[in-house]
C-alpha cells in the first residue's frame, strides 16, 4: 500500500546542515572502503559430488569456494577501495586495443565486519557505488545480488543475513572484468566507494527523496516526494517533516505530513513547499539549497536525509536552442570518460575536482559523462562548480534488468540542478528503425515517470531521417557528427529541438608540432580531423552559426585509455582530447578557450621556440585569442601582424631565430595583453608544482603535482623528454604517475616516470589520521633536484566500519542418535542420511537419555593463519565427559562431567578437518555441546 498526501506551507528560521547526503538521528552511513582482501584470478568452487554435498550446496548460506564464509583468504592482498586492478597490469599487444591493451580478467574481494547487538532490528544496507564489470555479491555465504553493469550502483538490503556480537560478517564479491560494456578503457574491480548504511526499521528509502523545484503560476514551488520503507514487524505511524534551507543556511520553507507504513511495505508522502524570492542556480552563481527530510514517530526521530538542489528553469527551443533561467545559453560542452593518468578508473574525488576545474577554465559549461553514469560525488561537484550535465544511460535495453539500471540513474540524479538532459543511449544500430523506436519509447516513459522536468535525448550517429526512428520518441534530437544534417533536420522537424551530442573527433599529441604517422605522433595545430569528424574550429563553426542548434559536446575534453584511434599498438590511449590523460592542455584547449570565454582576455602563443637546426626556416605560429588583432615581436621587433578570425584564430609563418617570441593582443591599436615563448638552454633542474599546497589528512584527499624542467635561467624546456624518480616522506603515498604520452608503456604505479614534451604528473594522497609536512622530491640524472612540501592538515576520519579479522566458528553439526556404548570416533551418518542423524548449532543440549553416548560431528576449514600448530580449539561449554577426535587422532578430553569449557591445541594438518566429539552424559543429567566452538589463532 502507498499513501499519498499533499501539503503546502512556507515558514522560516533553521540552521544549515552539511551538504550532500548528510545523515543524523539513527541513520549512519559508514564507509566500507578500508581493509578489503583481494585476489586476482578466479577461484573455482569445489566440484559438487555426492548426495551429501549436493544436498548441502543447495541450501542457503552454503556457498562454496571464495564465496564461502569460512574460505581461507589469509594469503590475499590487503588493500583499500576504490581499486582498479587493470591499471596495475602490463601492456600486452595481444590484449584488446579498445580496452587499452591491458589484461582484465576476474578478481575476488572479501571483507569482514562486526555489528553490535544493539543493531539488531535496524535496517542495514550494503551500498556499492560501482563495480567493473559483472559482479556477484555474497553475505555470509548467501548470494544477495547479481549485477550486469560496471557503472550503476546498488543498494542491497542485507538485514536478514547478518550476525551480531562476536560473530563476524563476511562479504564476498566476484568481479568479472572480461565482460565489457564499452569500446574504451573500463578498468576492473571495486573502483568506486562502498558503504554500510544503518537505519531504523522504518526509514527513508535510498534515493527516496525527490525535490526538484519548478516555477508554477509565477511562484517557485518545491514538490517533494519521499519514499518510506519498513522492515518492522508491525504497521507504523510516522510524521514526515521537510525543511528547505537557503544557501546561507536560513530556513525558507517547512511542511509536515502524516503517513502510515505497513510491515515489510512502503509508502510515499507528497508535500509542496513554496520558496519566495529564491536565489537562482546559474553557471556564474550556482546557489544551492538544502532539503532536509526528517521522519519521526512518538518516540522521536527515526531517520533523516539531506540533499542539495538548485532553483532554476531550463528548456530547449526548436529555433533558439537552450535556455537556462529564460536566458539563451549555447552549450559549450565536452564528453569525457572517467579514467585518469596513474589511477585508472579509481579516481579520487579531489582529482575529479581538478579535472572539472580544468574544463571550466577552458570555457566548458556542459559535460557529457560518456557513456555512463558518473560517480555521485562528481555530480555534487558539477552542482557546486556551475557545470551543466548530460546524464547518460549505458545500456539501450528496456528489459527488466536494464530498465532497473535506467531507473536507478534517474532516481539517484534527478535532484541535481546540474543535470539538464537524460540520454538513453549512444550510437545504437537500431536507432533508425521501428524496433529502436519502440525500445526508446518505453525507456523514455520510464524516465518521465520518475522525472518530468528534464527532456530526454539519445546520441544518434545515423537514422535520424528514417520513417520511424528514435528522434520521434525523444524530446531533443541528439546528433553525433552529422554536421551536414543540421539544416536538413531543422527543416524536416521544425518543432523539435536539437543539439550536437558529440562532435569534432580531431587528433593531437600534446607538445608535438609535426605529424609523424610512422611514430604515431600528430601535430597540435588542429590539422588532424578524423574521417567522420572535423577539426575543433570547423565543428564549432557549424554549431556557433546556427541558433537552432543548442550546442555541442566535443569528443573529447580529456584523453582516455583505449580506443587508440587513429593508430593501434603501440598506442594505448586516445588522441582526441583537448587535454591529455593528465589533463595538461593541448592547443585545442586554448582554441576553445578563445571560442568560449567572453569575460577576460584569452591569449596563447604556440608552438615553443626551441628549433635548433632550423635557423632561417619558417615556423608555423598560431595564436589562440579572443582579441580581434595580434602583433608578433621577436626580441622586441615586429615580425608579423594580422586580424584574428574568432573561430579559425590566426597563423603566421615566422623565420626561426633563437630568442623571445611575443604575441601582443590588440583592439583598435591598443594593447590588451601579451604571451611569449622563449628559446631555452638544456634542462638544468626539475620543478614541482602541486595543484594545491595543502591536503586533508583523511586518507582520501589527493593532489596532482606537475613535474617540469627548466634551464639554468629558469626558462621552461618544452622539449624535455627525460627520466624522473620520485621519493615521498611524510603522511602520504604516491598513488599514480603519468605523462600524457598516448604511446608510453611505462608503469603507472610506482615512483618513476619520464617527462613527455616537458611534463609529467605525480599524484600524492594523504594517509588516514595524517598531519604534518609531506615532502615530495624529484630527481633526474645530471639535473638539480626539485622539492615540494605539502601541508597535510588534520582531518576527522570519515565515519567507517572498521575491518574485522575472520572469526572461525565451527558449525553445521550432525548429532547422532543416543547410543548405549562408547562409539568409534570415526562413526558418521550413512551416505544420504539426512534424517537419522540430527542437525544442530550450539547450544546443543540433550535431555537425560537412557543411553549415555552421543557423537557430535562437524567439518570445517582451517585457515593458513590458524594452521601453524598454535591454533586453539575452544569449546566454550560442554556438559558431560567428552573426547575430541580429528582425522583419526585424539586431540584431548574433558574428564569432569560438570558443564565447563575445554581448550585444545590444534596441530598442523590438512586445510579441511572433521571433528568428532564423543559426549557421555551422567545418569539423569543433560549433556551436549552447550557453548560455541571456535578456532582462535595462537597467542590470543
Amino acid at each position: 500500500m502507498r499513501a499519498t498526501l499533499r501539503f503546502l506551507a512556507a515558514t522560516s528560521v533553521a540552521a544549515l546542515l552539511a551538504a550532500g547526503s548528510a545523515c543524523a538521528g539513527t541513520r549512519e552511513r559508514l564507509s566500507l572502503d578500508a581493509g578489503w582482501l583481494f585476489h586476482l584470478g578466479d577461484v573455482a568452487a569445489p566440484a559438487t559430488k555426492g548426495h551429501g554435498m549436493s544436498y548441502g550446496s543447495a541450501k542457503a548460506g552454503n556457498a562454496g569456494g571464495a564465496a564461502a564464509t569460512d574460505y581461507d583468504d589469509s594469503g590475499w592482498r590487503r588493500l583499500d577501495l576504490p581499486h582498479d586492478w587493470v591499471v596495475e597490469g602490463p601492456f600486452d599487444a595481444n590484449e584488446n586495443a579498445s580496452q587499452g591493451y591491458r589484461p582484465r580478467g576476474i578478481g575476488w574481494y572479501r571483507r569482514y565486519f562486526k555489528l553490535p547487538p544493539t543493531d539488531r532490528g535496524r535496517s542495514v544496507e550494503l551500498q556499492l557505488d560501482a563495480v567493473a564489470t559483472h559482479s556477484e555479491v555474497w553475505v555470509n555465504g548467501i548470494v544477495v545480488n547479481r549485477n550486469w553493469s560496471g557503472y550503476n550502483g546498488r543498494s542491497i538490503d542485507i538485514t536478514p543475513y547478518l550476525r551480531y556480537g562476536e560473530d563476524t560478517n563476511a562479504i564476498a564479491v566476484r568481479v568479472d572484468a572480461d565482460a565489457q560494456e564499452g569500446w574504451w578503457y573500463e578498468g576492473g574491480g571495486m573502483y568506486r566507494h562502498t558503504w554500510l548504511v544503518k537505519r531504523d526499521a522504518v526509514h527513508i528509502a535510498t534515493d527516496g527523496v525527490h525535490a526538484d523545484p519548478v516555477r508554477r503560476g509565477g511562484r517557485w514551488i518545491l514538490p517533494v516526494a519521499v519514499d518510506v520503507e519498513s522492515s518492522a514487524k508491525a504497521a507504523h505511524a510516522a510524521e514526515l517533516e521537510v525543511t528547505v534551507l537557503d544557501p546561507a543556511g536560513r530556513e525558507v520553507a517547512r511542511g509536515r505530513t502524516q503517513l502510515q507504513v505497513g510491515p515489510l511495505d512502503a509508502a510515499t508522502a507528497h508535500l509542496e513547499l513554496a520558496v519566495d524570492k529564491p536565489q537562482l542556480w546559474s553557471l556564474q552563481r550556482p546557489a544551492l539549497y538544502h532539503v532536509r527530510s526528517v521522519l519521526r514517530d512518538k518516540g522521536g526521530e527515526l531517520d533523516r536525509v539531506e540533499l542539495q538542489t538548485g532553483i532554476r528553469t531550463l528548456r530547449f527551443d526548436a529555433d533558439r536552442g537552450f535556455f537556462l533561467i529564460d536566458q539563451p545559453l549555447k552549450l559549450q560542452g565536452v564528453a569525457v570518460h572517467q579514467d585518469h593518468a596513474g589511477v585508472g578508473v579509481a579516481v579520487p574525488e579531489s582529482i575529479w575536482a581538478f579535472r572539472l576545474r580544468q574544463l571550466k577554465a577552458m570555457g566548458v559549461n556542459a559535460v557529457r559523462f560518456a557513456h555512463n553514469a558518473p560517480a555521485a560525488e562528481v555530480l555534487d561537484l558539477a552542482d557546486r562548480l556551475g557545470l551543466l550535465v548530460m546524464d547518460e544511460n549505458r545500456n539501450f535495453n528496456p528489459s527488466p534488468d536494464y530498465m532497473q539500471q535506467l531507473s536507478w540513474l534517474v532516481r539517484r540524479d534527478r535532484n541535481h540542478p546540474s543535470v539538464i538532459l537524460w540520454s538513453i543511449f549512444n550510437e545504437e544500430p537500431l536507432q533508425g528503425n521501428e524496433v529502436g523506436y519502440e525500445m526508446a519509447r518505453r525507456m523514455v516513459a520510464t524516465v518521465k515517470k520518475l522525472d518530468s522536468t528534464r527532456p530526454v535525448t539519445a546520441a544518434m550517429h545515423d537514422g535520424i531521417f528514417g520513417d520511424v526512428n528514435v528522434t520521434q520518441a525523444v524530446d531533443v534530437a541528439g546528433l553525433n557528427y552529422q554536421t551536414w544534417a543540421y539544416d536538413r533536420f531543422h527543416q524536416a522537424r521544425p518543432k523539435q529541438p536539437m543539439t550536437s551530442t558529440e562532435d569534432t573527433s580531431a587528433y593531437m599529441t600534446r607538445g608535438a608540432w609535426q605529424t609523424d604517422r610512422e611514430h604515431h605522433v600528430l601535430d597540435g595545430y588542429d590539422d588532424e580531423p578524423s574521417e567522420w569528424g572535423a577539426t575543433h574550429r570547423k565543428a564549432w563553426r557549424a554549431i556557433a552559426e546556427r541558433p537552432f542548434v543548442a550546442g555541442g559536446f566535443v569528443w573529447t575534453g580529456i584523453d582516455y585509455r583505449g580506443e587508440p584511434t587513429p593508430f593501434e599498438w603501440p598506442s594505448a590511449s586516445s588522441f582526441f582530447g583537448a587535454m591529455d590523460l593528465c589533463a595538461f592542455p593541448k592547443t585545442a584547449f586554448w582554441i576553445h578557450q578563445a571560442h568560449w570565454v567572453k569575460d577576460r582576455l584569452v591569449l596563447k602563443l604556440v608552438p615553443h621556440w626551441n628549433w635548433a637546426g632550423r635557423e632561417g626556416q619558417p615556423i608555423r605560429v598560431m595564436v589562440a585569442t579572443n582579441a580581434p588583432r595580434v602583433r608578433l615581436l621577436l626580441d622586441g621587433k615586429q615580425v608579423a601582424e594580422g586580424d584574428v578570425d574568432p573561430i579559425d584564430m590566426v597563423t603566421f609563418q615566422v623565420p626561426y631565430a633563437p630568442g623571445r617570441l611575443e604575441a601582443v593582443a590588440l583592439r583598435d591599436g591598443a594593447e590588451l595583453g601579451r604571451d611569449a615563448v622563449e628559446t631555452s638552454g638544456p634542462a638544468a633542474r626539475l620543478v614541482l608544482a602541486p595543484d594545491r599546497g595543502a591536503l586533508a589528512g583523511d586518507g582520501l584527499d589527493a593532489v596532482p603535482v606537475t613535474v617540469s624542467a627548466v634551464d639554468a635561467q629558469g626558462r621552461p624546456v618544452a622539449t624535455a623528454n627525460l627520466p624522473a624518480h620520485f621519493a615521498l616522506e611524510g603522511p602520504g603515498g604516491i598513488i599514480g604517475v603519468g605523462n600524457g604520452d598516448p604511446n608510453s608503456h611505462e608503469a603507472e604505479k610506482g615512483d618513476e616516470r619520464s617527462l613527455f614534451n616537458g611534463l609529467a604528473q605525480v599524484i600524492v594522497q594523504s594517509r588516514r589520521a595524517g598531519h604534518g609536512p609531506l615532502t615530495l622530491r624529484a630527481t633526474s640524472p645530471g639535473l638539480e633536484d626539485a622539492v615540494a612540501v605539502l601541508d597535510v592538515q588534520p582531518a576527522a576520519d570519515p565515519p567507517a566500519v572498521p575491518p574485522s579479522e575472520p572469526f572461525t566458528k565451527i558449525g553445521g553439526w550432525r548429532i547422532s542418535p543416543p547410543l548405549a556404548d562408547r562409539p568409534d570416533p570415526g562413526v558418521a551418518p550413512s551416505y544420504g542420511d539426512m534424517n537419522t542423524w540430527g542437525w544442530g548449532e550450539p547450544p546443543m543440549k540433550q535431555g537425560a537419555d537412557a543411553q549415555p553416548w552421543r557423537v557430535y560431528r562437524a567439518s570445517f576449514g582451517v585457515r593458513a593463519d590458524r594452521n601453524d600448530g598454535r591454533g586453539r580449539l575452544v569449546f566454550r561449554e560442554i556438559a558431560g565427559r567428552a573426547e575430541v577426535w580429528s582425522e583419526g587422532g585424539r586431540l584431548g578430553e574433558k574428564t569432569d562431567p560438570a558443564p565447563g569449557p575445554l581448550t585444545l591445541q590444534l596441530p598442523q594438518g590438512p586445510g579441511w578437518r572433521t571433528l568428532s566429539v564423543l559426549v557421555q552424559s551422567q545418569p539423569g543429567q543433560p549433556s551436549g555441546i552447550v557453548g560455541r566452538v571456535v578456532l582462535e589463532p595462537g597467542g590470543r
